[in-house]
Order: structure tokens, then sequence, then C-alpha cells
């Protein structure tokens, strides 16, 4: 496998590449990952919906979950949180703020139609009625308690989610075949979301399909909005990724790996 030091001259030449990506093709790469990461969190949503005791069923969730993260990496797509890491590339002077702000901006707006889209093909098929509706209050459920954060908490959840999975992508970049990448970027998403940590993508999806899922099957939802989410999810949340995976692993990684070597 490739070191640490390896892994971040690596990255910072594949950051520096993602910001000269076509705006055009950068979006639709990121349609891609946000609809990757909803299919992952709708798997996990099957695998745990009714299972006691609870431990349990959020193990099932946390197992099923980065089979979206696998397919972003090994498959091709452009993924927000992952792409916090740009911000070593930046302190590598191997690309702009402008660039990076500019990727950051495009691959989001992306992955949120991803998300949205898919949450809507979801709810729209009946998939959300299984096992008698229970998975469809469960979407409710999960929406509503993200809804209703309390700000400081999302802040936090967010930033400790970010911290693994940005430690994920860089953990498949140490990897130098298919099946080592595959468990590379699963150990540290399996142990973000048996944490239950707060991903800004992931809750491109679920929040929506919660919202879809409340129309649909009339299941009350007090608090479950779109504003809700925005201010009190979508928000905090994107903050504290950007601290976790750019701050905690982006620039810190830069300067014990790179900092001499840029200077120089």
């Amino acid at each position: 496998m490739n070191s640490p030091a390896e892994i971040a001259k690596i990255y910072s030449d594949v950051g520096a590449g993602k910001t000269r990506i076509p705006n055009s093709k950068l979006f639709l790469l990121a349609v891609m990952a946000g609809a990757f990461i909803a299919m992952g969190a709708f798997g996990s949503s099957v695998a745990s919906c009714g299972v006691e005791p609870l431990a349990v069923s959020r193990f099932l969730s946390a197992a099923v979950f980065p089979i979206g993260l696998m397919m972003v990496l090994c498959a091709g797509a452009e993924l927000f949180t992952g792409n916090c890491l740009i911000l070593l590339s930046v302190l590598d002077k191997k690309t702009t703020i402008k660039g990076m702000l500019n990727n950051w901006l495009i691959v989001y707006l992306g992955n949120a139609v991803g998300g949205i889209l898919i949450a809507l093909l979801i709810v729209a098929s009946g998939s959300m009625g299984l096992y008698n509706g229970a998975l469809a209050e469960g979407a409710v459920k999960v929406a509503t308690a993200k809804c209703t954060l309390p700000f400081t908490d999302a802040l936090l959840k967010g930033i400790l989610c970010n911290f693994m999975v940005c430690l994920a992508v860089w953990c498949a970049f140490g990897a130098k075949d298919l099946w080592s990448k595959i468990i590379g970027s699963f150990l540290p998403v399996f142990l973000f979301v048996l944490s239950g940590f707060e991903h800004c993508v992931a809750n491109m999806y679920f929040v929506p399909a919660g919202i879809f899922a409340s129309f649909r099957y009339g299941f009350p939802a007090q608090g479950l909005n779109w504003l809700n989410f925005i201010v009190f999810n979508l928000i905090p949340v994107t903050m504290g990724n950007i601290i976790g995976g750019a701050l905690m692993i982006g620039a810190l990684y830069w300067y014990v790996y790179m900092e001499g070597n840029t200077r120089r």
C-alpha cells in the first residue's frame, strides 16, 4: 500500500485535477455521487428497519451504508464531503482557493440534485411501502429528528462525520487494488454511521425522503419541512463537514507530510 506521505502527494495532484474538470461534467459526476450515497442510505434503512435491539439495527445500517462511498470511489463520481480534502492541494500550491470553492459549489449542488432525485424515485415507486409501511414511517421519524437537531449538536456531529469520511477517502488512496480500496473506505464510514454522526450529502437523501414519504403515506411530521432542513441541519452539518474534512484531515496532513516541501 501507499504510505501516508505518498497518499498526500497523490491526493495533492488528484485534488488539483478535480478543480480543472469542466463544470458541466463536474455537475453530472456530482449528481451521480449524490445518487450513489442515496442508494447506500436507502439500503441501510431497508436492512435495519424494525430490527431489535436498536444496537443491532444500527450495526446493520452501518454495514450497508458504506456501499455508497465505495461506488463513488470505484465507479467515478464527485462527492462534496470527500472533496473537502482539496484544501490540501491548495496548501500544496497545486490549485487555487477559487478553484476549490468552485468545485465545492458545483459538487454540492449536484450532490443535492442526485440525493433528492433518488428520494423522489424511491417514494414514487412505492419502495417505502416495505414492511407494511414501517419503512416509510421510519424515514419520516429519521428526517424529523434531523430537522430538529440543536444547531451545536448538528455542527459537532458534522465535524466528527467528515473526520471519518475523509479518513475513508485517505485510506482508499492508500490502496493499490480494488478490494483494498473497498475495505479501506468501508471501515471508517461504518464507524461514522454506527456512531450516529451527520453527513450533509446523506441528509440530502434522508430528509427529502422523509418529506416525500410523509406526504404519500400520511404520517405526521411536526417540524419536518424544507426550511427547518436547511437551517437546522444542512447549514450546521455542512459547516461541520468542512471543518472535519478540510481542516482536521486535509490541512493537518498537509502540514505533517508536505509543509516543508511546499516551503522549499
